[in-house]
């Protein structure tokens, strides 16, 4: 039996790029990259992206910011008292929207943007329309808002995310790593992301390059797969 203490390796942020260029678009997110390039023509002032974790909310967001110069708040932070200096810049990102902890203090952003023609970017996974909250008016204020969705990748889409976050860590996947984690993860953002991550972790504490033998024995068992 092998007595070896197990590795572990030192766990870095691996800070990813929000540039406009690095932006992957494919088929599902068509209607959210136009709603973003169209900026300021926007058919209203305060406007929603809505898909699933890690299909490109907050990278279209950030592009959006920078832009329009717009600060970012997420929605476990809003509150009554810090909306006006929220707004200051006439434009603002709410990530999470959904999770907003105080609505009072979402309804009171929605009516404060659109008396100062301040422009607002809501991120969420759902649609507004279905947000938990319990004001009247501000319910018939969400369910007005218009919905950009980002939908679940192709196989294409899903190989070329794989490669970016990759090359954000410094990972060099070549295409049988690549084909191998596309085939073998559920198809979604998420389960990619934490492919490359679990991939990246597990070679840089075994210190072997993530080849396509080694991400087969690391995810025979995993969770993710298939």
């Amino acid at each position: 039996m092998n007595s070896r203490p197990r590795q572990l390796a030192l766990v870095l942020d691996h800070a990813e790029s929000y540039a406009r260029d690095d932006f992957l678009s494919g088929p599902g997110d068509n209607s959210a990259l136009r709603l973003i390039d169209c900026w300021p023509d926007w058919p209203a002032n305060a406007m929603a992206l809505v898909g699933p974790e890690g299909s490109g909310k907050t990278h279209l967001a950030m592009i959006w910011a920078s832009a329009a110069g717009a600060r970012v708040i997420s929605g476990h932070a809003l509150a009554t008292a810090e909306i006006p200096t929220a707004l200051a810049t006439g434009a603002l990102v709410v990530e999470d929207a959904a999770n907003a902890a105080d609505e009072r203090a979402l309804f009171h952003l929605i009516n404060l943007a659109r008396e100062e023609k301040a422009y607002l970017l809501f991120t969420a996974r759902t649609v507004p329309a279905t947000w938990p909250v319990a004001v009247p008016d501000l319910v018939s204020r969400l369910r007005a808002l218009p919905v950009a969705t980002l939908a679940a990748p192709d196989d294409a889409m899903l190989r070329a995310v794989m490669v970016k976050l990759a090359a954000d860590r410094q990972l060099k996947l070549d295409e049988a790593v690549v084909g191998y984690l596309s085939t073998h993860i559920e198809r979604s953002f998420a389960a990619a992301r934490a492919a490359v991550i679990a991939l990246d972790n597990e070679a840089l504490r075994l210190r072997r390059p993530a080849t396509r033998a080694l991400a087969a024995e690391i995810f025979r068992d995993r969770s993710f797969l298939r």
